[in-house]
């Protein structure tokens, strides 16, 4: 197999490593194109670096577009050229719809994916929706490709993606968030900003670790920690009072519906 990757910021960076990890493809069948020189030596480790979009890129099976949206519009006109009618093109563009991508490509056989932050590190989760073009054999290699970041998921319906940037999308931002009132909470109690942060983040993965094992659901999870007239419901009830599950809910649906506006749907 031989993959382009247009773009190699986070993301782009995150696949070409995942894709070399696994053995997914070889180094010469791996073409990362970039727009600077600053990470050149770093990357020409994985596989062969251009800073030109040229004919070169039509010998790949696969093309992912891993630049920011804002550019695409600049890059289109220099793609369509030399993209190739058998050629997938994944795009991890937030907001570019299926539709656009067609449009500004000449080219049916497109993919549009919305990956996360942990995809950096093999544990994130990705939401993706193809084209009615591609065939299963095209829509199975895809997925593979996206799973060896993590977790993939197709999707039916592409306007699903919206919700889905609001919820894994941008969710990691919530669990940071989280996790940086909680330290600063300990701080402000007199415990050490060290040990507040060690408390909290052990805190937060092993309670990760038990929901994924426990038979049980978030809300009886809660009940099994929070005895009654005890510290959990103490602060529980202060949550109650500033309407901490409306205030989540109504950010991720500002999120949907920000992902929404961006996408033109």
């Amino acid at each position: 197999m031989k993959i382009t990757i247009l773009g190699c910021g986070n993301m782009g960076t995150a696949y070409a490593r995942s894709f070399r990890k696994y053995g997914l493809v070889k180094p010469e069948d791996l073409r990362l194109v970039i727009r600077g020189e600053g990470r050149r030596a770093q990357l020409e480790t994985l596989g062969q670096v251009s800073n030109v979009i040229d004919n070169g890129i039509s010998d790949s099976d696969l093309v992912i577009i891993a630049v920011k949206p804002q550019d695409f519009g600049a890059i289109a006109p220099t793609l369509a050229p030399v993209i190739t009618k058998d050629q997938v093109v994944l795009s991890i563009m937030a907001g570019i719809t299926l539709q656009r991508l067609k449009d500004s490509l000449k080219h049916t056989m497109v993919v549009r994916a919305m990956p996360n932050a942990p995809a950096q590190i093999g544990m994130g989760i990705t939401a993706y929706a193809t084209g009615t073009e591609l065939n299963m054999r095209q829509t199975l290699m895809v997925e593979q490709l996206l799973n060896c970041t993590g977790r993939a998921m197709h999707l039916a319906d592409e306007a699903l993606l919206d919700p889905v940037t609001a919820l894994s999308g941008s969710g990691p931002a919530y669990f940071f968030e989280v996790v940086r009132t909680m330290i600063e909470s300990g701080t402000r109690l007199g415990l050490e900003p060290h040990i507040a942060s060690a408390l909290v983040k052990q805190t937060m993965l092993g309670s990760f670790h038990l929901m994924e094992h426990a038979d049980r659901t978030p809300e009886e999870l809660i009940k099994a920690v929070m005895s009654k007239g005890g510290t959990t419901e103490a602060a529980f009830k202060v949550f109650a009072e500033g309407d901490l599950s409306g205030t989540l809910d109504r950010g991720i649906a500002a999120a949907s519906e920000r992902a929404s506006e961006l996408s033109g749907s």
